[in-house]
């Protein structure tokens, strides 16, 4: 048996600021969950559906990983990824350094771990592992899904093989923070202004402002989109304040971060940021209870409803990222 000692093994809202604070805790590097996600970069929007889809899917964060990398990036540590088409090199990746008395990051596929409460496959899922047994691996999860949990190999080894939308090969890594690190501190207003330049200036209409506003014009066709509105639209809305994220598709996360930094940054930008994300998490809570209750009524009006929150959504965000892109 080996088993990484003297961990903080405390789970979080999200899967992968999750993972991340039980790496840098280990570093000796303690953020709160906002301050993680925040300085990731990690607010964004997604509206996504195609004919292969049985269901739009609306996202709230980057892309599996990328606030990984952007908060490595930004603070300057040291990110080692490894990634492998060979389940038994996939395991070495990740005995090798709990052997070592580190905790090691894997994403794979929620779907197959014993302990997960919601059987969706989801391949962008982020754990941290930090031992294992004959029979056993035992990881930290979202608080919602248990905090410190136990898989069998057998199920560890299928969620990290398993292909599909999201889903990396085999990923692990580990982080080690420097001797001299860069003060989050000083970090936080090019994290800030990182995100808000992505979230203006969408490459295409599906992502940041202009995604919530086409989503706005979709949402009221939900209907008559979906061949089983009565499952589609409550579980849809289900995902936008539950699947990991502590709510409002991450809008209380960033709201919180901004919180944070206000304390530490006497600055008017940043207080008009906080107060109108602080508006946008209540209003998102809103449109998923709209969408609900569409689903289970049958009555569209509900779906016009939350197109025109949707809409001030649009604008409220959009309002939001300029001020902040000033800092």
């Amino acid at each position: 048996m080996a088993m990484v000692k003297d961990l903080d093994v405390r789970g979080m809202q999200h899967c992968e600021t999750t993972a991340l604070g039980v790496l840098l805790r280990h570093e000796g590097l303690d953020l709160s969950e906002p301050m993680l996600f925040g300085l990731g970069s990690g607010l964004s929007f997604i509206y996504w559906d195609s004919k292969a889809m049985d269901f739009p899917f609306l996202g709230g964060r980057v892309k599996p990983f990328e606030l990984t990398r952007n908060l490595a990036a930004v603070l300057g540590l040291e990110l080692l990824v490894g990634e492998t088409t060979s389940p038994r090199k996939a395991w070495q990746n990740v005995a090798a350094p709990v052997d070592a008395g580190r905790p090691v990051g894997l994403q794979l596929d929620s779907y197959h771990l014993d302990y997960f409460s919601t059987k969706v496959h989801f391949g962008g899922h982020v754990v941290a592992m930090y031992g294992y047994d004959e029979q056993d691996a035992y990881l930290v999860d979202t608080d919602p899904q248990g905090g410190a949990v136990s898989t069998s190999r057998a199920s560890l080894a299928r969620a990290r093989a398993e292909r599909g939308p999201m889903a990396a090969r085999h990923r692990s890594f580990t982080i080690a923070v420097p001797t001299r690190l860069t003060s989050p501190g000083d970090r936080i207003i090019p994290a800030i202004k990182m995100c808000a330049d992505a979230f203006l200036n969408p490459p295409i209409a599906n992502l940041g402002h202009r995604g919530i506003e086409k989503t706005a014009k979709q949402v009221p066709k939900w209907l008559r989109r979906s061949g089983n509105p009565q499952e589609d639209l409550p579980r849809a809305a289900v995902l936008m304040e539950r699947a990991g994220t502590g709510g409002a598709l991450f809008r209380n996360l960033y709201r919180d971060f901004l919180a944070e930094c206000a304390q530490l940054i006497d600055n008017s930008h940043l207080r008009t940021g906080h107060s109108l994300y602080t508006e946008a998490a209540t209003l998102w809570t809103q449109v998923a209870a709209l969408i609900t209750t569409a689903g289970e009524s049958g009555d569209p009006e509900n779906l016009v409803r939350a197109g025109s929150v949707l809409h001030e959504l649009s604008r409220i965000e959009r309002e939001a990222m300029r001020a902040l892109s000033m800092l």
